[in-house]
């Protein structure tokens, strides 16, 4: 007999994650396994070992109020939950200075500020749970703790934790900045561009991300609406507004599967990627077409079932991990602790709906694929989105993380991003295999020991020629090599193909070159062994050859060509174990070359992809992998 652990609900694929009831099941699952591991006076829940940039005492505190936005939406659409007692008791001591687990007064850039959203969230939706029961001092201790108000905060949508931590005690009675809160929602103003685009900070660095979205700005946009708008209504229905125009676009970055396109910084947060619509849910905000109560339900739930069906995201006691697909240090950033992942619990929102709300009450719909645009040009985040061939993708040119930050070049920097092929990240240094070498051209000027990448666009910008939305950009290596790169979307004719053009001019340095496609699973499906040489069926296998590189697997086909002179040698690299986001092994065809000294030349790249989910792709894909696309001529002109 079995003795081994029963899988924790969210991963026992025992729901099809269609009602309400199925997902405040879920929800209730994945906070359960939080209950053996709060600190004896409910403040602080330790749920690894890992550090973080900030102290200790900081991280333990995320473990226990990022749960909360899932918590406090349990308790606003009037569900029980056996640990409610567990938060009401951590509040009180927690900002209580004379107990011995105080949470500790927030200093200037504190990680502190940020869960004050959380709590604040649930505060506002829940008071009869979690304020009304505090006694008079109690209330007071939690109003002392909550006021940074004049405290410095960086110039993000951090600015909206403090809105957050001023609404909860405006809603609940007690005294708070409205000066300070009027300021800081005048000021997080300014971060709109148009068309509900909003940039994560200062206008010198283009960054647009899932901040700009679920994670924060559309997200505490909408809640604020909601929650404040009889009494800030004109502000509420600008936040509306610019949702609704921004629904439009981020329905792109949505696959028919539920997938979102990884893309960005915070990937760990996972379902927190479509956390907007759960806010769309939330403010009773109803979309233009296609964007109906049905197809807004479909994205969002599409979304969860695709995570409960990851087994290898939650640890033996059932603890969401750090990673994407799978448990993973690489892909993190400094700021992650163990308990920060449960950021993604503000997908849950919509549960603070009651079941007779139009939301929960309307038939989930399909992908709306025939309504939208195979190819969209976005202005704002410098993105084309695809969804052509079966296949979910952007291609990228402009933004960058304006602050220092781990894999900045993987999160941001590179050409194109996908919903079913995960980006990879550098695990290291001083091999090829261990760069996070997919969509990317890397160079290096030391034969090979060390690579650099696309980091810091230059001259970034978007033009439609002759029909067709193309990406053109510089970036500089090193101070006497440029490259520019054009991005080209793939035509009706070869929807598996997209088209990337570089012009290298090396200066007085010799180069190494190595330029890669989508990254793959890269294990053979038989023996999971390393992937080997194409079988004879070409159902499975890698195959390399002077000017392209191949490899199918069960995680689709994915190629890449040389279209012209001077050919590039083909080669499909083993990348470095858990460099990917989805699959911790994973194999990257790509090409590589020699560029001699002073030398300017153009490298005319094709890449192929059909994912898994395309019927009987390991079948289908040799027929559109021969069908090559051609580049346009206007391209032609510009390279002579």
């Amino acid at each position: 007999m079995s003795t081994s652990k029963p899988l924790p609900y969210f991963t026992s694929l025992n729901s099809p994650l269609t009602t309400r009831a199925q997902v405040v099941d879920v929800c209730k699952s994945l906070l359960n396994p939080l209950l053996p591991f709060f600190s004896p006076g409910k403040t602080r829940l330790r749920l690894g070992a890992t550090a973080t940039r900030y102290d200790e005492a900081g991280a333990q505190l995320e473990g226990f109020t990022r749960p909360m936005w899932g918590f406090g939406a349990l308790l606003a659409g009037g569900e029980s939950f056996e640990g409610a007692d567990f938060w009401l008791e951590g509040i009180r001591n927690g900002t209580d200075p004379d107990h011995p687990e105080f949470w500790g007064w927030s200093k200037d850039l504190d990680q502190r500020m940020v869960e004050m959203c959380p709590l604040g969230f649930a505060l506002c939706v829940a008071p009869k749970q979690l304020w009304d029961p505090l006694t008079e001092r109690e209330r007071e201790n939690v109003r002392v703790w909550l006021d940074i108000n004049k405290k410095e905060m960086p110039n993000t949508n951090w600015l909206w934790f403090r809105v957050f931590a001023n609404l909860a005690l405006m809603k609940n009675g007690a005294a708070y900045d409205a000066e300070r809160l009027e300021a800081d929602l005048d000021h997080l103003d300014t971060f709109h561009r148009s068309g509900g685009w909003s940039n994560d900070g200062p206008r010198d660095a283009l960054q647009m991300d899932y901040y700009s979205g679920s994670f924060a700005i559309q997200y505490l946009q909408l809640l604020y609406a909601k929650i404040n708008g009889d009494k800030d209504p004109k502000r509420a229905q600008e936040y509306k507004s610019r949702a609704r125009m921004y629904a439009k676009d981020f329905l792109h970055y949505f696959d028919e599967q539920g997938r979102a396109i990884t893309f960005g910084r915070s990937l760990t947060y996972r379902f927190a990627m479509a956390g907007f619509w759960a806010a769309v849910a939330f403010a009773d905000l109803e979309l233009e077409a296609p964007l109906g109560w049905g197809v807004v339900k479909g994205v969002l739930l599409r979304n969860l079932r695709y995570w409960s069906r990851q087994k290898d995201i939650l640890n033996g006691s059932g603890i969401l991990t750090i990673g994407y697909g799978y448990p993973n240090q690489f892909i993190s950033e400094n700021y992650n602790s163990p308990g920060s992942t449960y950021w993604f619990m503000l997908s849950f929102a919509a549960l603070a709906l009651p079941e007779s709300h139009p939301f929960w009450q309307s038939e989930e719909q399909a992908y709306p694929s025939d309504s939208i645009p195979p190819i969209l040009p976005l202005e704002h985040p410098m993105h084309i989105m695809v969804k052509r061939g079966g296949h979910t993708f952007l291609l990228s040119s402009g933004q960058m993380c304006h602050y220092p930050m781990r894999a900045s070049e993987s999160k941001y920097g590179k050409f194109a991003y996908s919903s079913a092929f995960g980006y990879s990240v550098p695990t290291g240094g001083y091999f090829v295999e261990a760069i996070g070498g997919d969509n990317v051209l890397a160079l290096s000027d030391d034969a090979g020991e060390t690579w650099k990448v696309r980091r810091k666009p230059l001259n970034a910008r978007l033009e439609t020629i002759e029909g067709t939305p193309v990406l053109i950009s510089e970036w500089k290596p090193w101070f006497d090599v440029v490259v520019e790169t054009y991005l080209i979307p793939p035509s009706e004719a070869t929807p598996n193909w997209h088209l990337r053009l570089h012009r290298i001019t090396s200066g007085g340095r010799n180069l190494k070159t190595s330029e890669g496609a989508f990254a793959l699973n890269g294990v053979a499906t038989k023996d999971e062994r390393e992937l080997q040489t194409m079988n004879e069926e070409k159902s499975e296998g890698r195959q390399e050859s002077n000017g392209e590189a191949v490899a199918v697997t069960r995680g689709g086909a994915v190629g890449i060509v040389e279209l012209a002179q001077p050919t590039r040698a083909g080669r499909v690299l083993d990348e470095d174990a858990n460099s990917n986001l989805i699959e911790s092994r994973s194999v990257l065809p790509s090409l590589a070359m020699d560029v001699p000294a002073d030398a300017d030349i153009w490298l005319t790249t094709a890449v192929f992809a059909i994912p898994p989910s395309v019927t009987d792709y390991q079948t289908r894909w040799q027929d559109g992998w021969q069908r090559r696309p051609d580049i346009p001529d206007w391209m032609k002109s510009r390279m002579a």
